[in-house]
């Protein structure tokens, strides 16, 4: 072999060396890039809830929630194409913190009266502390009800279907009773959260008052869900 093809090869394997590290560089910088980018998603919506709940929606321009959220008016739009889909953002994105809590906790439950209750525990739970957060997905989101239905609709749905599965799973097992509509119960359980919830945060909001009531309404739907 000639000194100059060793020279070559010499040459190439150096070539490798030196740009194998870029490439665990760029993949650090797209991740920081990334997080980064959700950080001031999760900014915006913050700021959102604060700026929703002191003015109400209709009242709120998006520069508000801009500088709230400590950012350019423009970077808004990058992340929501309107107010309206700002306002709806919030509300699926707590339904999607409830799912996936709900996916994270229910199979560590052995019965459905165990799992129901913790469905009433997580949703009012959740809010616990948070006024701003309850009075707008409550009272403020009401403001938009085509919205809801046409973008927030799915969300809701599958959060009212893992209710019902908990309560046909009860009715199968014989823990509930099998003459009610496993929906019909997902919906009024729902209802009775919604309105707990914004009564609580019309009023003085009392620390520990949410969860109180959890425990209540846990009693009183598994009583009516008892066989007779």
């Amino acid at each position: 072999m000639s000194e100059s093809s060793l020279s070559s090869r010499s040459a190439t394997k150096t070539a490798k060396v030196s740009k194998s590290p870029a490439a665990p560089k760029a993949r650090g910088e797209s991740t920081k890039a990334a997080r980064r980018g959700g950080d001031k998603r999760a900014r915006i919506l913050h700021a959102a809830v604060r700026v929703f709940a002191k003015k109400g929606f209709y009242a709120t321009r998006v520069s508000e929630v801009a500088k709230a959220a400590g950012v350019a008016d423009g970077t808004i739009y990058l992340y929501f194409r309107s107010k309206d889909e700002l306002l709806v953002s919030l509300f699926e994105d707590r339904v999607t913190k409830l799912l996936t809590y709900l996916q994270d906790e229910l199979p560590k439950l052995g019965s459905s009266s165990e799992k129901l209750r913790r469905v009433i525990e997580l949703q009012l739970g959740l809010l616990e502390g948070e006024r701003d957060l309850a009075e707008v997905i409550t009272i403020i989101i009401r403001q938009s009800t085509k919205l809801l239905k046409e973008f927030a609709a799915p969300k809701f749905l599958a959060y009212l279907d893992v209710i019902a599965k908990v309560v046909a799973d009860g009715q199968v097992s014989g823990e509930f009773r099998t003459d009610v509509s496993p929906h019909l119960v997902a919906r009024a359980t729902f209802g009775a959260l919604d309105g707990i919830a914004l009564t609580w945060a019309l009023g003085k909001a009392e620390q520990g008052g949410l969860v109180r009531a959890a425990g209540q309404l846990a009693e009183i739907t598994l009583r009516g869900l008892a066989p007779a």
